[in-house]
Order: C-alpha cells, then sequence, then structure tokens
C-alpha cells in the first residue's frame, strides 16, 4: 500500500514593506528671507529718515572724514551700523521686542518688512517669477535659489565630502551627518533628529495623527510618502521594473528582495545553523526551527503551528474548504500538493520507480 506524505504547500511569504520617510523635511516657503527683508528695510529707512544729516562739507576729504564717524555700534554684541534707524532694529534682536502683530493668525515679528513677507502666507500672493520656467514664489531667496536649478550653480562645497548644494540651507543640514548634531529632541521619548521636520513627522507616533488620506477608501497615513505608495494599488502602479526578466513590482523593497534572486545573494544568515537567505522575514519564520515555537494554535483542536499560513491550510480541515480543483474531472482538494499528487492519476506518471529486479 502506497503510502502519501501531504506535504505543505510552499509558502509564498507575502512581505509588507515600511515606506523610508520620506521626507523627511516638510519644506517650508522660507527658505532665505534675509536678503529680501534687507531691501525692504532700505526702502523704509529711505522714507522720512530723519534721524541724522550729513552737511554738505567743502571738500571731498572732511566729508570722508564724517562720514567715517557716523557709525553706530550696539553695546552689547559690538556690531556696527552706519545708520541709527539700523541699530534701533538690531537691538531688538537682543530685547525680543516684536512690535508688528498679524491680524488674521496673531503672530508677532521684530521688523514691519517680515509682516509684509508674513501675510503672503495668508493672501496667497507670490511676486517674484522665474522667467525661464514660469514658477513663481513668494520670497525673493526662493526665486534666487531656484534659478540655480536653471544654471547648475551649487554656491556651498562641503569639505569633508565634496558635495555641493545650491543652497545654503541644504548645505547646514548635510553638515549635520559628518558632525552627528541633533538640535531637535522629542520631549516625550528623547529621541533626537537633524531637522525639525522629522521631528514634527515623529510626533505623530505619539499623537496617533494620520493626515495623509486615501481618496479611494479613506485609509489614512502618517507620512505622505505612505499615501502614494498606497496610491498605487488603485492605480495598478508598478514602478520598479526588472531589467533581467520584466516583472514589475510597487514596492522598491520588493524590487531589491527579487533582484538578489539573480544575483543570488543572500545577506541574511542563521547563527546557528549558517543557512542564508533572501530576506529577513524568511530567516525569522526559519528561526522557528531551532526554537520549537509554535504560537499560531488552532482554537478547535489545539494544534499549533509556527507559522500562521500553516494554520490557515489547517483550517480547511475543520471547514471542509477545497480550494483546489483538478480541471479534468472536478475533484476538489483543500491542498495544492494534494492535487498535484492528484494528477499523477491523468497523466500516468510515476515519479517513485523501485530500483530492485
Amino acid at each position: 500500500m502506497a503510502f502519501i506524505k501531504e506535504e505543505s504547500e510552499d509558502v509564498k511569504i507575502e512581505e509588507v514593506f515600511r515606506v523610508k520617510q520620506e521626507d523627511t523635511e516638510e519644506q517650508t516657503d522660507l527658505i532665505k528671507e534675509s536678503q529680501e527683508l534687507k531691501d525692504m528695510e532700505e526702502k523704509e529707512q529711505n522714507e522720512n529718515d530723519h534721524d541724522f544729516k550729513i552737511e554738505k562739507c567743502s571738500s571731498q576729504k572732511s566729508a570722508q572724514k564724517i562720514e567715517s564717524e557716523s557709525f553706530f555700534t550696539c553695546q552689547q554684541c559690538g556690531k556696527s551700523f552706519n545708520r541709527k534707524r539700523n541699530l534701533k532694529f538690531h537691538m531688538r534682536v537682543h530685547t525680543g521686542e516684536k512690535p508688528y502683530t498679524c491680524q488674521q493668525c496673531g503672530k508677532s515679528l521684530a521688523q514691519r518688512g517680515s509682516l509684509t513677507v508674513h501675510m503672503r502666507s495668508h493672501t496667497g500672493e507670490k511676486p517674484y517669477t522665474c522667467s525661464q520656467c514660469g514658477q513663481s514664489f513668494a520670497h525673493k531667496g526662493n526665486l534666487n535659489s531656484h534659478m540655480r536649478t536653471h544654471s547648475g550653480e551649487k554656491s556651498f562645497s562641503c569639505q569633508q565630502c565634496g558635495k555641493n548644494f545650491p543652497q545654503k540651507q541644504n548645505f547646514e543640514v548635510h553638515m549635520r551627518i559628518h558632525s552627528g548634531e541633533r538640535r531637535f529632541i522629542c520631549k516625550q521619548c528623547g529621541k533626537s533628529f537633524t531637522q525639525k521636520g522629522n521631528l514634527d513627522v515623529h510626533m505623530r507616533s505619539h499623537t496617533g495623527e494620520k493626515p495623509y488620506t486615501c481618496t479611494h477608501c479613506g485609509k489614512s497615513f502618517t507620512h505622505k510618502g505612505n499615501l502614494e505608495v498606497h496610491m498605487r494599488i488603485h492605480s495598478g502602479e508598478k514602478p520598479y521594473t526588472c531589467t533581467r526578466c520584466g516583472k514589475s513590482f510597487t514596492h522598491k523593497n520588493s524590487f531589491n528582495y527579487h533582484m538578489r534572486s539573480h544575483t543570488g545573494e543572500k545577506l541574511f544568515t542563521c547563527d546557528q545553523c549558517g543557512k542564508s537567505f533572501v530576506t529577513e522575514l524568511t530567516l525569522r519564520y526559519h528561526m522557528t526551527i531551532h526554537t520549537g515555537e509554535k504560537q499560531f494554535i488552532c482554537g478547535q483542536c489545539g494544534r499549533s503551528f509556527a507559522h500562521k499560513v500553516g494554520l490557515n491550510y489547517h483550517m480547511r480541515i475543520h471547514s471542509g474548504e477545497n480550494c483546489f480543483t483538478c480541471q479534468l474531472c472536478g475533484e476538489r482538494f483543500s491542498h495544492k500538493y494534494s492535487l498535484k499528487i492528484h494528477m499523477r492519476v491523468h497523466t500516468e506518471e510515476h515519479s517513485f520507480i523501485c530500483k530492485s529486479e
């Protein structure tokens, strides 16, 4: 009597990948405001500026002498200014005075020009337009930075790794990689970050906030990148394509794992038996062989399984579910391997041959 050992179906492990925080930092519209404020400040100073006047001198030499003496110095930090009004504005840095208040949101600012620029966040005004591509910006500094994308200019160079940046702000953030500086610290768990935007995203893990919602199914996400990846489920988009076999993938991690099937690379190694695996999840499943852990228990008969998929297959015994149907005779089976064995009846295949005469 032939004994057929029922073998569990090869399990295709569906891996769920967590999208790397894309963002990491949500860019503010205030990249470089200083030059614009300086231009506005000079315009303001030229209007009704009676703080001091230089009298017309009979010779160029005497005029230069008067000009050289026309400096106003901050007694707290030593910084000098050529106008008394400029010194007055500067002193607000030390005093913290912010006399200009936004009537819409209540935010206070130190300079009138800063308030004018701030109001654009409410009005949506973007007076600075790129002559090459038509993109508009709320601040002159942002336009100047944008123009470097057309010219290819990268003014800020890292002396440690040679990487170049078109914007000073990006360069300063990059330098924290080398210095290890993490100035933004979570007050709840103490975790630190190099960028404020990363801290803001991290705080959602404490608050439970999920501001990005799918318009198709209503599912919400903590990160914008997660929503973008989720939308591929609805659109069917698979942007990652294998150049060797043409197979496409929704997630980059899935694509990377697939490429190892061509290269034979196995990064995850069992420290007990030395066997290597393509994915970390496969290694975790393998470890249950050594630990003997069987955390998935059948609620009807008490039998336990190392993997959830094993329990799912087992439950078909109780439910009577037969998912696999023979296309030749219509007989149904609960396991794919059982169907495979059955097909030999039709093909007259004899896989096991007795070698003894």
